[in-house]
């Protein structure tokens, strides 16, 4: 598996002396009135324009998906490195981010000061959608712009998914963890082409492959429903797995291996959100909203084995699950491949972590996250229609990253956005 990012002792000590300092800054009156330095500045990264899609005929749709991080959820402990944790250092870098790659199309997760987003989201001309998980202070946002308009929405609610048809309500679900995660989906027609429009689907997963699976089923069914089978569907989110994870191996058509299959094997358990009589063993708590952000891989707590009553699904299960009708494909994947061939510098994944050129998922970015807990972002495509990938926002290279995200000049996030047009051949 991908390894985790872990501080230096280079960066514990430059925690140490930012401690120190804001200390001092403290004590002392600022000139500037907030001392903060907030002007929204952050790094500036080069569009990749993909020449094999130049002269091609059709609809260009650029989308943009990012975690913005929740400032329900930051907590000094998790960004140690951090020196812009606070909702006015943090705001206008995110705005700045959100807007300055003019997309048609934002899908946008950990969604939460509202007052302050929205406004500036309706002064670029957006329209937006946005759906929480119950009880969740953050959600997930859909906005849009010319020529595009909402015809029909569906919120998935993962918890409350049957994926097999026998057995008690529970083991209908398959449940090993209670998430309260969501999958927002909406359809959007194309004002300015008749018969023309984009099925979106924007997420925050739990890193267990049950959750991507029925994402995929879903916003199959969605689209089925509208009658709109024709129409593509762009899904876009911050998923929790890494490309060498089973989750994006049954989404994108491979084969299990066996490190993914023993590690489905140890993750078959049943947590006390779904079961309260197991007895707690820690005092962590996946379910509550202030521990969203813990690493997942440290979260099998408080569980026990699962029992074939508890209807959990096996690997062949979850393989059905990803329906072989119903493969993704990665703008970033397909995107950076084809940039390396001319310039193959590009750090990527499958470079930091040895994987084959060739295997999919080895072109992702290096990272999309740059915290003690690695997590992965993607944009991926479902379409019956041909769908190019015409242009991607380069992502940022470790060294750019370093000490940490979120970090002032750089990112108010602790992910890093993707960005990526899609050419959508017109349908016959």
């Amino acid at each position: 598996m991908s390894k985790r990012f872990q501080l230096t002792p280079e960066q514990i000590a430059l925690s140490e002396e930012r401690k120190a300092k804001k200390q001092k800054l403290q004590s002392q009156p600022s000139p500037s009135g907030n001392g903060d330095g907030i002007d929204g500045c952050i790094l500036t990264r080069p569009w990749i324009s993909l020449k094999h899609a130049e002269n091609l005929d059709g609809v260009r749709l650029k989308l943009l998906t990012w975690n913005m991080l929740a400032q329900c959820l930051v907590r000094r402990e998790l960004f140690p490195t951090s020196n812009c944790l606070k909702g006015v250092q943090r705001q206008p870098m995110l705005h700045t981010e959100i807007l300055r790659q003019n997309a048609d199309i934002l899908c946008l997760q950990e969604v939460d000061s509202l007052d302050k987003l929205l406004p500036a989201l309706t002064a670029a001309g957006y329209t937006n959608h946005y759906a929480a998980g119950p009880g969740k202070k953050h959600g997930c946002l859909v906005a849009f712009k010319k020529p595009y308009s909402k015809i029909e929405d569906r919120l998935i609610h993962y918890d409350e998914q049957h994926v097999r048809t026998e057995g008690n309500e529970n083991a209908r679900r398959g449940s090993s963890f209670r998430t309260r995660n969501i999958g927002s989906l909406v359809a959007l027609k194309n004002i300015d082409a008749e018969g023309e429009g984009v099925i979106i689907g924007t997420t925050h997963l739990f890193w267990h492959p049950k959750q991507a699976g029925i994402l995929i089923r879903e916003i199959a069914q969605f689209r089925f429903d509208l009658h709109m089978e024709n129409w593509p569907c762009l899904i876009a989110g911050d998923f929790n797995f890494s490309p060498d994870d089973a989750g994006y191996s049954l989404l994108v058509g491979d084969q299990l291996n066996s490190e993914q299959q023993n590690r489905l094997r140890m993750s078959r358990v049943v947590h006390v959100s779904v079961d309260p009589a197991i007895p707690p063993t820690t005092t962590a708590a996946l379910a509550d909203d202030e521990n969203d952000a813990v690493d997942p891989d440290r979260v099998i707590t408080n569980a026990r084995p699962a029992v074939p009553t508890d209807g959990l699904l096996s690997d062949s299960e979850l393989a059905t699950l990803f329906s072989s009708a119903n493969i993704v494909r990665s703008a970033y994947d397909e995107g950076i491949r084809q940039h390396r061939e001319k310039s193959p510098d590009l750090p990527t994944f499958g470079t930091r972590v040895s994987l084959p050129s060739s295997a999919k998922g080895s072109n992702e970015p290096e990272y999309t996250s740059y915290t003690h807990y690695w997590k992965a972002d993607y944009i991926f495509i479902l379409s019956k229609r041909p769908a190019v990938v015409g242009g991607l926002l380069a992502p940022h290279t470790a060294k750019d990253l370093v000490p940490g995200l979120p970090q002032k000049g750089v990112s108010g996030s602790d992910h890093i956005s993707l960005c990526a047009e899609i050419l959508l051949p017109k349908s016959n």
